[in-house]
């Protein structure tokens, strides 16, 4: 994971790190040309980030488990985004500042003589129409404004190729930082890493459904067949596929898309859910609870009717299962994975070394129980452990040791509620868990 994301990072800040060298020698004599040069930099590396970020976004199945997950690749997307944000938000700044020490006259017009030049200077509006672009769809973004209505946010970055073209516009014409031809290389790369994302998201992974490629991975097929309501708020539902059936390991999650026009809410978008079958059996099972329109809506879905899904995304689990023991903590709906995992490890393993400590408010908010209870009974070594908020305040180091032996031993992996995240990995540091053997499932991928 760690080598993954040190690759991106290097890759985007090459063009600033040329450009970086080209300047060093010549662009330092005066406090206007500091400002210049800053400037450029603040530019290159803005464009770098953004092309990268952009490249990031084609949600490829099975390219996010280098990063250890969806999630984290987002995170690396979302830094990536927020850093080219601010580098182009000074670029106009900076560049003003010198044109107002360099130009003579007046200073503030001379700034905006640079920041606004007539309209013969097409390539700088085409760096304003990028820049407000760039607000338009990244601003609800950033946590300032508050959480983002998720199909807004998804609609509004559909403006983000606008932008990357806008921004390509203004620099090539204008691209005086890198040394030549390697500005043409380094931009016609990153742009055609950005144009394949693009070109994957919305071309070739739609080709699956009306059978242009054949297995082409990434949106499959499927149709309702059964629910089963498992508390008030919490139901799972099952899958048959249409065509081939997606390949997905234990504790992986989908993008599911239902098309029952029925619902009330959530018809044609797509939600991120976690599969709680196991990859054995024939059909695909998700445990979906209540925890917004879409989701509210979904529980009441008709059988029979199309959905599609997308996926499988995540690195939850390792892939190669030989972990001597794990220690499993779940809160709530956070149970979906190791769910998946458990159901897996009854149909093909004889004996394990399992415990799971399952977190909740209470005995009545605890699902599947009763299914978790058999399988801690017909599985040798599988351990499950309740712990009750409400009865018991929060998971303690205590009760950890006193239900899970050999802690540090452990491999250690949490679902659930982020506070619970939080608390978890500050007892299983105290429990002597390395760091390195500690994975946690977040569920934020805005």
């Amino acid at each position: 994971m760690r080598t993954a994301t040190t690759l991106i990072w290097i890759l985007a800040l090459l063009p600033a790190g040329l450009a970086l060298i080209t300047l060093w020698d010549t662009q330092w004599q005066s406090p206007t040309a500091v400002l210049a040069a800053l400037g450029r930099l603040a530019g290159v590396g803005g464009l770098g980030f953004l092309l990268v970020a952009a490249a990031l976004s084609s949600r490829v199945p099975g390219f996010d488990r280098a990063f250890g997950g969806l999630t984290k690749l987002w995170q690396t997307h979302h830094r990536l985004a927020a850093l080219s944000f601010l580098l182009l938000l000074l670029h106009p700044v900076l560049l003003a500042f010198a044109g107002a020490g360099q130009l003579g006259g007046n200073p503030a017009t001379a700034a905006v003589t640079v920041l606004f030049p007539s309209w013969d200077y097409w390539e700088v509006w085409a760096g304003w129409g990028a820049l407000l672009t760039m607000m338009v769809f990244l601003a609800p973004s950033f946590s300032f404004f508050g959480q983002p209505n998720y199909q807004r946010w998804k609609f509004l970055h559909r403006l983000a190729g606008l932008a990357i073209l806008l921004a390509l516009a203004h620099a090539f014409p204008l691209a005086r930082a890198l040394p030549h031809p390697w500005d043409y290389v380094i931009w016609i790369t990153l742009t055609v890493l950005a144009v394949a994302a693009v070109a994957y998201r919305w071309l070739f992974s739609r080709a699956y459904l009306s059978g242009i490629v054949s297995g082409a991975g990434g949106r499959f097929p499927y149709r309702v067949i059964r629910k089963e309501k498992i508390t008030p708020d919490v139901v799972e539902i099952s899958f048959a596929p249409e065509k081939e059936p997606l390949r997905y390991q234990a504790g992986q999650f989908v993008y599911l898309t239902p098309y029952d026009k029925a619902l009330k809410s959530g018809h044609g978008e797509e939600h991120p859910y976690t599969i709680s079958s196991s990859p054995e059996e024939p059909e695909m099972r998700i445990a979906i609870k209540d925890l917004g329109d879409a989701s509210r809506a979904i529980q009441s879905i008709d059988i029979g009717s199309h959905v599609r899904v997308e996926g499988p995304y995540g690195a939850f689990f390792r892939s190669d299962y030989d972990e001597d023991s794990e220690l499993w903590i779940a809160g709530g709906i956070g149970i979906t994975p190791f769910l998946g995992r458990a159901r897996f490890m009854r149909e093909t393993m004889g004996e394990v070394d399992v415990c799971l400590i399952y977190c909740v408010q209470d005995a009545s908010r605890a699902l599947f129980a009763q299914e978790l209870a058999d399988i801690a009974r017909d599985l040798t070594g599988f351990s499950l452990h309740q712990h009750y908020f409400r009865e018991q305040g929060p998971l303690t180091l205590e009760f950890l040791q006193g239900h899970c032996p050999k802690i540090a031993a452990r491999a250690a992996y949490v679902c659930g509620p982020p506070p619970l995240i939080a608390l978890s990995r500050k007892l299983l540091g105290k429990a002597g868990v390395p760091k390195n053997r500690i994975r946690t499932e977040e569920f934020n991928l805005l």
